[in-house]
């Protein structure tokens, strides 16, 4: 008995030491993370400051202005210079990777996924960046063999800067403790991206980059120029069509010399997917404008980088999303009490934004008036978020209006029609057309009940063709 009492006491504390050893262990694992975790957020705290500085943002203030080209000789690897201006251009830069080669299939989905039509309005140029020139063109017979017809048509151009015109990436400064092969690939690919948007400044309207290791979805332009007519008179510096590093973002053309110059200015700071958010802030743009569902998806399994694992997906893709809406130019207004910045306009920008206002009374309205008469085919409203559902739209209805007059209010049609009303919330009414007999100048939400729930406007969107005059 007594020395099964000597044994269990003996058990006991040997068991209470392990676990006083684990515990030491996971504490000082535990200590270390979180010691690393404030380390990066004080060198990334650091680099911002000093993108900030007082020096920094003379220099950056002068670059708004500044339109001249980064001064490159480039080498046409295949190709040839436009003749005619395009709608957009889409470009990407490409290294060599120790693991697997996606560019291929990136052009091919690209091709694959336009018609005739999407395709004499953009195009592709690739900017093959390794310094390796025999694996550059081994890539570019490769592109050439299955693309001849693409490069001849003038839609495929294959560029390179070469190496002379880059500055040092040796020996650069060592923000968030990155190793040092770390900091000079990502300056690299901050230069590469530089030169690649400095040759593309002047061949179109619009410049969309990816990467290299993309799929697209179907008419992925259409849908482009359906959010850009949305988006006809309002401010933007960058809109974005994937939640994913440098993918899917969009600009006008006349903004790449300054964010050419800016990611040279920057080249040894940061990551160049940070350095945009701060270029897109510096040009007043604060909030991210992003749409859904996303038109690109990545498809790399491994990185650039050291061939690392890199899983990264998009769940917000859609390769056949087809049935984009068009919402047409409008002035939005509504007596709703706006809480905090979601303002009424995110509810019909296409973008992953909503409006949301306190609790709606009876007769209260949320109108949408066009700049022009539209032939109206689709209503669709949705109301409520997934972690607020109580915050939809219980009793209201749709109407359409015509011969809109400058009220007290605002301006306002003077004349609606009730389309249905909401159903748990949402409301979809397809072929308006065949419900009324004229042109819509107004779409507006009416509030039929008052409600003790604030209202989530999600999406309003409205599939639409601009009325011919007769």
């Amino acid at each position: 008995m007594r020395c099964y009492w000597k044994r269990s006491v003996t058990t006991l504390g040997f068991s209470l030491f392990l676990c006083l050893l684990v515990y030491i262990c996971t504490k000082d694992d535990e200590e270390e993370s979180t010691q690393k975790m404030e380390e990066r957020r004080l060198a990334k705290e650091i680099a911002v400051q000093q993108l900030y500085s007082e020096r920094n943002v003379q220099n950056f203030r002068e670059l708004v202005n500044f339109s001249s080209p980064i001064n490159v000789t480039y080498q046409y690897l295949a190709g040839y210079p436009l003749l005619k201006k395009k709608y957009i251009t889409v470009g990407l830069s490409s290294v060599k990777r120790k693991r697997g080669n996606y560019l291929l299939e990136t052009l091919k989905s690209i091709f694959k996924q336009s018609t005739n039509e999407e395709l004499t309005e953009m195009v592709v140029v690739v900017h093959m960046a390794d310094f390796d020139m025999l694996w550059n063109m081994q890539v570019v017979q490769d592109i050439s063999t299955k693309f001849a017809h693409h490069i001849i048509s003038g839609h495929l151009i294959i560029i390179h800067a070469p190496e002379q015109y880059y500055p040092l990436l040796t020996g650069l400064k060592r923000n968030y403790n990155d190793p040092a092969d770390r900091v000079t690939f990502r300056s690299k690919q901050n230069v590469d991206y530089a030169f690649l948007l400095n040759f593309c400044a002047n061949l179109s309207d619009y410049y969309i980059m990816l990467e290299d290791d993309v799929q697209c979805s179907h008419s992925f332009l259409t849908a482009i120029k359906k959010v850009l007519a949305s988006k006809e008179g309002s401010y933007w510096v960058t809109l974005e069509f994937s939640k994913l590093g440098y993918i899917g973002k969009l600009y006008h053309s006349t903004d790449l010399p300054r964010l050419a110059h800016f990611l040279l200015m920057f080249y040894q700071e940061m990551p160049c997917d940070w350095l945009l958010s701060h270029f897109r802030n510096l040009l007043t743009q604060k909030n991210v404008i992003r749409f859904k569902p996303s038109l690109f998806q990545h498809i790399g399994y491994y990185s650039s980088f050291r061939g690392t694992e890199n899983r990264l997906k998009d769940d917000d893709f859609e390769e056949d999303f087809f049935d984009v809406p068009d919402n047409p130019p409008a002035t939005i207004s509504t007596n709703l009490k706006v809480f905090e910045n979601y303002d009424p306009s995110k509810a019909y920008s296409n973008s992953d934004e909503y409006f949301w206002g306190k609790s709606p009374s009876t007769g209260d309205f949320f109108t949408i008036v066009f700049m022009k008469p539209m032939n109206i085919t689709r209503i669709h409203v949705v109301t409520g978020s997934e972690d607020r559902h109580g915050d939809v739209l219980h009793s209201g209805i749709v109407e359409v209006g015509k011969n809109p007059k400058l009220t007290q209010k605002g301006k306002d049609c003077i004349e609606y029609v009730k389309l249905k009303e909401f159903q748990y919330g949402q409301f979809d009414q397809k072929d308006v057309g065949n419900i009324i007999n004229f042109t819509v100048e107004c779409v507006r939400i009416f509030v039929t009940e008052s409600q003790s729930d604030w209202l989530i406007i999600r999406s309003i969107s409205i599939w639409a063709k601009q009325a011919t005059s007769l």
